[in-house]
């Protein structure tokens, strides 16, 4: 319970709502029930390791045994993907359904140590399907453009904000329900 009303406080916070003690308290309860997609992701850089309640309209899982889903908030800007973990996989009736989900978010970091482990994984995997000298023939969209790409993300970032990396928001399942 205790991580609930941190959770609402954090929420209250971030939407800038100032109210009195009585007021806060019932907003605690009704914000805590369940968050929008919106303002989970509003609000995700407070809530990184808690346990989150929040539904959207899932618009997608993955084709390989639905062990993802992928739920929208207000506009498609607004997604996160949600893991199934220890449940296994989603129900595929979740598509086109709004869906609410309990689990906890997770950050994932993409920084500078995380691009040069992938160039390093790029090298080898080339250099063990191609063999030293033979062209990858890979053209647009490639790996290495989306490095490029991250790395000017995480420049512009930095010069925003300071800081050196880009944040990725998920959640590990604990438990959903098609709604």
């Amino acid at each position: 319970m205790a991580s609930m009303a941190l959770v609402a406080l954090t929420l209250s916070a971030c939407s800038g709502n100032s109210k009195n003690a009585a007021s806060a308290e019932n907003t605690e309860v009704q914000t805590a029930a369940v968050m929008s997609v919106d303002d989970l992701l509003a609000c995700a850089d407070s809530l990184v390791g808690q346990q989150v309640n929040f539904q959207g309209v899932c618009t997608h899982t993955c084709k390989h045994g639905a062990t993802k889903m992928f739920m929208m908030g207000s506009d498609d800007t607004k997604t996160i993907r949600v893991e199934a973990g220890k449940l296994g996989a989603f129900d595929t009736k979740c598509i086109n359904s709004m869906v609410e989900v309990t689990g906890t978010l997770v950050e994932q970091r993409i920084d500078e140590a995380y691009l040069q482990n992938w160039e390093a994984q790029l090298k080898a995997q080339t250099a063990k399907t191609h063999g030293d000298g033979e062209a990858g023939g890979e053209t647009g969209n490639t790996p290495e453009e989306r490095i490029a790409d991250f790395r000017e993300k995480i420049a512009q970032r930095k010069a925003d904000s300071g800081k050196d990396y880009l944040s990725f928001y998920y959640v590990e399942a604990q438990s959903y329900a098609i709604k």
